[in-house]
């Protein structure tokens, strides 16, 4: 395999969004259409839903940004999130469960505490979203992973990350030492 730099190539040939790749979708009578992103967005979502299942060792930070990344990706508004995890880190779920506004999302200890025992978790990784693309943790983020580490400590679930997502990045509270 050959590899040219975008430098290289044509004018023409480059990317860019005129020719940008096009995905196509059949609707009902067979015929194919161009597919909007947010269905292309959609779809992606549903095939890393099969690819990271109950049961799944997520044992690489990088499978564990994409699935997130794919999972949080094009949302408005704040979603908070977590993975539920078995003792041996094992997937049991992952669950969106706090939605908030532009800017920010309510989130409730005692709720996430529910959560954790509802799905019998013995570890969790946490992640939010960042609409504005900038995935820099904020001072309440960082403030409000310490409340949930304190509060699932009293029940023995451990925290093992909590993942901001932005944008096309990602920033690991357990990569800088937050945790």
């Amino acid at each position: 395999m050959t590899h040219t730099s975008a430098a290289a190539l044509p004018a023409d040939s480059r990317y860019s969004p005129s020719n940008a790749p096009q995905l196509f979708v059949r609707d009902s009578d067979g015929n194919y259409l161009a597919a909007p992103d947010d269905r292309v967005i959609d779809a992606a979502r549903q095939v890393v839903e099969r690819s990271v299942s109950k049961g799944m060792k997520l044992n690489t930070p990088n499978r564990v940004r994409e699935f997130l990344w794919l999972k949080l990706a094009g949302y408005d508004h704040e979603v908070f999130g977590a993975i539920f995890l078995d003792t041996q880190h094992r997937v049991i779920e992952f669950s969106e469960l706090f939605h908030g506004t532009l800017d920010s999302a309510s989130v409730y200890p005692r709720e996430v505490v529910k959560a954790a025992l509802h799905h019998n978790a013995g570890a969790v990784i946490f992640t939010h979203n960042h609409p504005s693309g900038e995935p820099d943790p904020s001072d309440a983020d960082r403030r409000i992973t310490q409340r949930l580490k304190e509060a699932l400590g009293l029940i023995e679930v451990r925290v093992l990350d909590h993942i901001v997502v932005g944008g096309s990045d990602s920033v690991s509270f357990a990569e800088r030492g937050y945790l």
